[in-house]
Parts: C-alpha cells; structure tokens; sequence
C-alpha cells in the first residue's frame, strides 16, 4: 500500500503531503483545489505518460515521492533490485519503497525507484503489481475481453485454477509434440540427405581407420626422411670422434686416462673431480651406442618408404580438409553412429509422435471441455454477486452476464468470455463499456471489483469519483462498498459526496487559498469538528449550517454502525 505521498508543483498544489495508510481514505475538496492532481501525482508514480502542462505556473519543474509498504520478497522486491534499487526493512516480512517521478516544464521527466535513477517503464512494471486505477473517462482494469477471462478465473477458485493448469499443461505439451512432428515431417528430405551424407563421411573414415596424433607423427617422420643423407652423415662424424679412428683415440680412452691421473693425486678436492671424469666416460659410451642405434635405424630404411608416407599423409590430407582436423574426423566416427541411428529411425519417430500428438489432442479436448464448464459455472456465480451488488448501487433493474462462448484456442482454454449489462428491464445485455453510462459504468466496476476482491485482493484501489451521476441512497452505497473493499485492500477514493466520504477511515481535504496572484493548494487530514463542517460544505455549501452540520454527523454515526 501507498502510506504517504509528497507533491510538489503540481498543477494549483504549491506543496502538499498525503499521509494515507490503510483501509478507505477519501479526498474531497472544492472545483479546482487541486484534487485531480492528487490522482495526476499518483498516476506518475505509475509510469503514467508525463504532461508538462501539470508543472505548476511559475515553476520549472513538478515532483511527486511517494512512500509505499511493500513485501520485503516477491515479484515487486525482485523489480526494484533488478532496477538496481533498494527496500529498506520494517519488520513483519514487509519493507519500505521510495519512488519518485519529477517533471520540468520543458516536458523532461525523471523516475526513481529504491534511492535509484531508473526509466519510467519500472514505475509501470510495478503499478501492475500494486495499483488498480479507476478514472472518470476510462476504467483501466478489466477493458479487454483477456483482462475479463483472467478476473472470472481468479473469481472462480481453486477448481477452476486447477482445471486451468491441467489444460495448460497438455496444450503445451501438444504443441511441442505438433513442432516436433511439422520439424520431422517437413525436413525429412533434408535429413534423408544428411544420412547418405553421414554414411558416406562414416564409411570413409573407416577405410582411412585415422589414429590420434598420427599426421604429426607422419610428419615428423617425412622430414626425417627426407633428410636421411646428412643425417647419417651427421651422426656417423659424431660416432666415430666418439668411438675413434685410426690412430685417434677414442673420447672414451682419454677420459679412462684422465681418470686414472686424478686418482693418484690422494687429495679429496682430486676424487671428486676423478668421479666426474669417470661419469664422463660412462655418458660418452652410452651416446656412442645410441648414435650406432640411430645409425643402424636410418641403415633400415628403404628407397620407398617416404613415399609410403607421403601416400599416407596425402590420404589424411583430405580427412583434414573434409572435417577440420584429424581429431574432428575421429570424433565424427565416434558420435556418428548415433545421429545416424536418429536419422534412419525417422519413419518410426513420426509414427510413434502422431500417436502421442493424437493422444494429447483427445486429452486437450476434454480439458477444454472441463475447464469452459468449470468457467460457466463460475460465471453464472459472478455475474449473479455483482447484479446483487448493482441493485443495492441504485440499479434494481440491471442485471449482469458473464458470457462464456466458443473461441479461438490458445493457452488459457477456448472460451471468449465478457462481462454485459442490461442497464434496465428487458434491455439486451450488451458489453458493459458500450451498455452503461458514465455514473453506471463506474457503479459496474465497483461491484465487479467489490465481488473479485473477495477472492482476489488488490494492494491498492483508486478511484476518480466513483460516485459521478448518483446520489442521495446509491451514494451511500457506493461508500459501503468503498469500506467493503478496504477491508482486504487500501482505497483511495477522489469524492465530491459526503455520503461516500463518510465511510472513509482516513478523510483528506484539498484546501485552496490565494496569495493574491496565484492559487495554491494545501492538504488536510479531518478528524473531528473539521470533518464534520467539510461534510456539511459537501451536503450543502454551507460548512457552518446547522441543518447540514447535522446531517453530517447522521453520516459519519452510519459508517460507526456499519463497522
């Protein structure tokens, strides 16, 4: 709920704090003090579209800050945190938001949401989830014939919420088995040429029978051969200084020698270089063997192996340029065996898929079937509470239809639903938007939210004189309702009738004065003597008439019986 907002600037209103808080709070005040604007501020906290004519003459900028109580967790805290904002805790599971919406007169506007910069879009994510607003010209819930279905589900209980998500649940399992099926059937000669393409692709790699790292190894192999000559020659000079020729003694021999020469030297700092000398020598015959190995390898070596090689290589050269790589080829062996198995089971895979889409479809139709009885029974129930409710608004001969008829499938059933009127006796029920006046299209929505509240409570109703057109007994109504509907939710009410403001738990004034060129407006909480002569200004004009003063205080000593 909204529990207070600040205004300032804004149209005749100078500067002004709402304190609103729960329950029913009504706002009266004379033509022109300014009480539209304090639906304009509030409409700006919603996200609603900024209009520089609202900024006050003679300021630059309009700002409206609003303080709400909000769920410390739920779908409003998660926006306020995605927008980068910030709740601050109160205790009881709820937190305080601040929003705020400035408006300079050149038409910019700016929003905050938690202490944060944020687009105005934000604002209006989160009336969806906190505002219902009923204005004078326009009704802003319940417009479409989707906005209608959705109020008689939720007016319809836990059967119908449960017949609903069961035919969710198939249609959208139906509808995947149908993209499922248009995809196998519509590209069956695009996959039947992805499986020659496979099985081709398989059956040579196969042949080829690549092995990991065998190119490189390949190519290690080819430089090497290709190279043999002086790299035999290279290690033959090598071996023979190593092993000796002629009459060179071998390394092996002069390390021996060396050896022996240190070790008749008894002196430690000797042995030691004695034990390198002979480690030495061990090295150098080990590299002399390893040279003849290297030397009687490349002695193996046939005239034609290089081309074997090459012939090789060229052969993994076309795996590499058909896949990538040699490792993508072996990998295309490894996995190819099953998509291929996917492709060749088409035929099984459609037939087994039309089976079960002809299943869903059986199982859809009695689902829909389930979930339009569950809705006309639904709405035979609502559409009687909200007639009871229009015959107790000063309407005794109107009567309400919800109407549940055929419609084109889509996630929510196959039904059309609408809420009609028949204003008066024997009229044909039409849509309430085209059926009912200015006066009866707001008493309509009254009743229907008065009745959805029961099971479908909103945070924070609005209303913008609710009560245009009535009077006398329906006006008094129209406050019982209005106190109706605070029980489970805050109503804000703008109301020029005493009879609807006195059911309010939270009476606010819009007071004008002049300061002898330009109007300004000031808010007032009534308690009291206060109140009573501004329900008396209400009934009669005259705040200070005693005949009025006591009708007033009739009034507000109905609402103390009503409670």
């Amino acid at each position: 709920m909204i529990e207070e907002m600040r205004l300032r600037d804004l149209g005749v209103i100078a500067e002004a704090t709402l304190p609103i808080g729960s329950g029913f709070t009504a706002i009266t005040g004379e033509t022109g003090a300014g009480k539209t604007m304090v639906v304009t501020g509030l409409g700006l906290l919603l996200g609603q579209r900024a209009d520089s004519g609202a900024v006050r003459a003679g300021a630059t900028q309009a700002s409206v800050d609003g303080v709400w109580i909000v769920p410390e967790h739920g779908a409003v805290a998660d926006r306020v945190r995605e927008a980068g904002g910030d709740l601050e805790p109160i205790g009881g599971g709820l937190a305080e938001l601040l929003v705020g919406r400035s408006l300079s007169s050149e038409g910019r506007s700016r929003a905050s949401v938690g202490g944060r910069a944020a687009p105005a879009g934000v604002l209006a994510d989160l009336a969806d989830e906190l505002v219902v607003v009923h204005g004078q010209s326009d009704q802003l819930r319940l417009r479409t014939a989707a906005a209608q279905r959705d109020a008689l589900d939720r007016f319809g209980g836990a059967p119908l919420e449960s017949a609903l998500a069961a035919y969710r649940a198939t249609y959208e399992r139906s509808r995947e088995l149908s993209r499922e099926l248009t995809a196998l059937t519509e590209d069956r000669d695009v996959r039947a040429r992805e499986a020659d393409q496979l099985r081709t692709a398989i059956a040579e790699i196969e042949r080829v029978a690549p092995q990991p790292g065998e190119d490189a190894e390949l190519s290690r192999r080819a430089e090497r051969l290709a190279n043999a000559e002086e790299l035999r020659a290279a290690a033959a000079t090598a071996h023979e200084i190593l092993s000796g020729d002629g009459d060179v003694p071998d390394v092996g021999i002069l390390l021996a020698e060396s050896r022996r020469a240190l070790e008749r030297g008894h002196d430690p700092a000797l042995d030691e270089l004695a034990a390198q000398a002979a480690d030495l020598g061990y090295r150098a015959a080990d590299l002399a063997q390893a040279l003849a190995g290297y030397l009687a390898d490349l002695d193996e070596t046939g005239p034609h192996e290089l081309a074997a090689v090459e012939d090789r290589r060229a052969v993994l050269g076309g795996l590499i340029r058909t896949h990538g790589s040699l490792d993508a080829a072996i990998e295309l062996l490894d996995t190819g065996a099953g998509r291929l198995a996917e492709l060749d089971d088409d035929g099984v895979r459609i037939e087994r898929l039309v089976t079960d889409s002809d299943a869903a479809a059986s199982a859809l139709d009695a689902q829909a079937a389930v979930l339009t009885s569950a809705r006309s029974e639904a709405a035979g129930r609502l559409g009687a509470a909200v007639t009871e409710e229009l015959h107790a608004l000063a309407m005794p001969d109107a009567r309400v239809v919800v109407a549940v008829t055929p419609g084109a499938e889509s996630a929510s059933g196959r039904d059309e639903v609408a809420i009609l009127l028949a204003p008066h006796a024997g009229a044909e029920p039409r849509p309430v938007a085209k059926g009912a006046s200015g006066g009866e299209l707001s008493r309509v929505m009254l009743a229907i939210e008065v009745v959805i509240a029961g099971v479908d409570p909103v945070p924070t109703f609005v209303f913008d004189e609710v009560d245009a057109g009535i009077g006398g007994a329906a006006a008094i109504e129209v406050g019982r309702r209005l106190a109706r509907l605070a029980r489970s939710s805050q109503v804000i009410a703008v109301t020029h009738l005493a009879q609807v403001a006195a059911f309010a738990n939270n009476h606010l004034s819009v007071v004008k004065a002049s300061d002898g060129s330009v109007t300004a407006s000031d808010v007032r909480r009534l308690d009291g003597a206060d109140r009573e002569a501004e329900m008396a200004r209400l009934l009669s004009g005259m705040p200070d008439s005693n005949a009025a003063l006591t009708h007033a205080r009739e009034l507000l000593g109905l609402r103390a019986r009503s409670e």
